[in-house]
């Protein structure tokens, strides 16, 4: 293992040690190991590092940094990315997806309600009644139930939307309301959603500008697995709500979802916040570290058998999740955005 990757996450190398583990500098781990696992996407520079034939199992993300992608094919890297783990059964204990997605649904409230100038809960006191904050959760997956359940323990309305028709139930049993719009489900494969045409996303932001600028907090969730993140806030939108209401985007990282979030930075649209998120799991790094390392823990037997590096691309699991193999990028929505040439 590297020397001191688990301090951040607050364990000390001396516990890794203690375990027998042999602890080596970033370089010596990236040029002698067969099969790395990472938490965040390689760096360039990392990549020049791994021999030829190395695999990498990370949270890659490939769709936001094709630079990336190509710079494996390059160096015939096997790589495969958590986050296109397929929602089935048999992978639900590998779906880091949903575990940092838990973490980040959970911050993003605390980042709204410590930005708003206002209460979250309910108040009658004797100087009068503070009415709750108005909470509207777009995309209602993991990180958006997640939302809308601390957004409703913290004492706010929630009002929550997605493309998907099958959410609506679980939107209602967390307490909050769902919002119906005129337009066609986007089921799509695994339990996502569907990559939408710019057709329906025109329409869909048409539609719910109007419970944008009601809201006093606006929660972005909406992502698709291997694509670009639909753009489901305008910055007309933005300059509709009332000053001083928080916008926070959990796809900033891969599009986003907010046509002016910038990953990582806070940026004022008309005396609106933006928060743009970049790794908001890491905020929370002990629990954090605990699910990813279990995901990953269960998805390595499938790619390494009795030692050695050995993929069954029979196995469902290894074709949605390998990005790059032998040269070639297997990973298909990856390869249709770099033939398009496109970010």
């Amino acid at each position: 293992m590297q020397t001191g990757a688990g301090a951040a996450s607050l364990f000390a190398d001396a516990a890794y040690t203690a375990a027998g583990v042999t602890l080596v500098d970033g370089p010596t781990l990236f040029a002698t190991s067969g099969v790395i696992c990472k938490v965040q996407p390689l760096t360039l520079e990392e990549v020049g590092l791994l021999s030829e034939g190395s695999a990498v199992v990370s949270y890659l993300q490939p769709a936001a940094d094709l630079d990336l992608v190509r710079a494996l094919v390059s160096h015939r890297i096997s790589a495969f990315s958590m986050d296109l783990v397929p929602r089935i059964t048999r992978a639900q204990s590998m779906d880091v997806l949903s575990s940092q997605a838990l973490v980040a649904g959970y911050r993003a409230v605390l980042l709204a309600a410590d930005h708003l100038p206002k209460f979250f809960p309910l108040y009658m006191t004797a100087a009068g009644t503070v009415p709750p904050a108005k909470v509207l959760v777009l995309g209602a997956g993991v990180a958006g139930l997640q939302t809308i359940a601390t957004a409703r323990r913290l004492g706010a309305t929630v009002r929550a939307y997605d493309v998907r028709s099958a959410a609506k139930s679980d939107v209602k049993s967390l307490g909050a309301a769902f919002v119906e719009l005129d337009l066609e489900t986007q089921e799509g494969e695994g339990g996502y959603a569907r990559e939408q045409s710019e057709d329906f996303l025109r329409r869909q932001r048409e539609l719910i500008g109007k419970e944008v600028a009601a809201a006093d907090v606006v929660i972005t969730t909406a992502a698709i697995p291997g694509r670009k993140a639909p753009v489901l806030v305008t910055e007309q939108m933005m300059r509709e709500m009332a000053l001083g209401s928080v916008v926070v985007d959990l796809a900033a990282e891969t599009g986003g979802n907010c046509e002016l979030s910038r990953p990582g930075e806070n940026i004022e649209v008309g005396g609106v916040t933006l928060i743009g998120v970049k790794n908001l799991a890491s905020s929370m790094p002990l629990h954090a570290s605990f699910l990813f390392s279990r995901n990953m823990a269960e998805f390595l037997p499938l790619i390494v058998k009795n030692g050695e590096f050995a993929p069954d691309f029979e196995d469902e699991i290894i074709v949605g999740t390998c990005i790059t193999h032998a040269g070639e990028v297997r990973h298909a929505p990856t390869r249709e955005l770099l033939q398009g040439g496109t970010q």
